[in-house]
């Protein structure tokens, strides 16, 4: 499984590439084997003009092979939590898709 982080009005932050990989390692490394790419999107919806609540937003992009993508997203005033609330729903709309009978 492949994961591509992109960063969009965030500079790059290797602290947070580690993180990523490790919540996603955690939430979703069952599926991993039936995973082709997971793209992660992280941006800060207020850039350097302002802070505000929930302006820190990561959205996931899995691709099961063969099978349609499952996008899911979450928002929070930290990039860590938004991260970590991110891989918890798609570890369970992983589940629900891949297996529904667990």
């Amino acid at each position: 499984m492949q994961i591509q982080v992109n960063y969009a009005s965030l500079p790059h932050s290797d602290a947070i590439d580690e993180h990523v990989h490790m919540e996603l390692k955690n939430a979703i490394g069952r599926f991993s084997d039936r995973l082709t790419r997971v793209e992660v999107h992280l941006s800060d919806e207020n850039s350097h003009h302002k802070h505000g609540e929930r302006d820190k937003k990561c959205k996931l992009e899995a691709r099961p092979a063969g099978r349609d993508p499952i996008v899911v997203d979450d928002e929070s005033d930290d990039l860590y939590v938004a991260v970590k609330g991110a891989a918890g729903k798609l570890e369970r709309a992983l589940a629900r898709r891949l297996d529904p009978h667990s």
